[in-house]
């Protein structure tokens, strides 16, 4: 797993070990960032259920102005913050140590792009998403990738599904408010 492009690109990023891990392949990583690629410099970037911190890390190295990065687990918390070290990006950065459903419920910050990448077909995508408008600015775009199987609802709050993109046996769904 390695930085695409911008000022940390080329650097290799440490990944957490398991059966439960699933890092965000570099080819889907491409898209979602081909996709998004106007809406991150000088926004805030929200990486929830971070892992590796790859997204957001991603995110910085194009420019992004912050990013928020939010694990449960000590350990991918650990790893985050190596890996922002080995990518001299640790100044523009947030790590918390967190459940991401209570600090959205929580927060007083707003952003501008979301990574949503929950455990797969536990619901937790859906509730997120129901939390999400809350802590986002109207210009921005929500990011949500699951299994191929995992229902979406149409909405969440003003953001409507926009596109669905099928990369093998995972999907990426975001969601942008409509413009007035």
């Amino acid at each position: 797993m390695r930085v695409i492009t911008g000022t940390a690109r080329g650097r290799r990023l440490e990944t957490l070990s398991g059966e439960d891990v699933r890092p965000t392949t570099d080819k889907v990583k491409e898209s979602i960032f081909s996709i998004i690629q106007f809406q991150i410099q000088d926004r805030m970037f929200l990486d929830l259920f971070a892992g590796s911190g790859q997204m957001g890390i991603e995110a910085l190295s194009r420019g992004a102005k912050g990013a928020y990065f939010l694990d449960l687990r000590k350990d991918a918390v650990s790893v985050i913050r190596k890996n922002l070290k080995a990518t001299n990006l640790e100044d523009k950065a947030e790590v918390r140590c967190a459940d991401s459903l209570m600090f959205l419920s929580s927060s007083c910050v707003n952003f501008d792009v979301a990574f949503v990448d929950p455990p797969y077909n536990k619901g937790i995508a859906q509730k997120a998403l129901e939390l999400l408008p809350q802590v986002m600015n109207k210009s921005g775009v929500i990011v949500v990738e699951t299994a191929l199987e995992e229902e979406l609802p149409e909405s969440a709050g003003e953001f409507l599904l926009d596109r669905t993109y099928r990369y093998g046996k995972i999907k990426v769904t975001t969601y942008r408010c409509p413009v007035e």
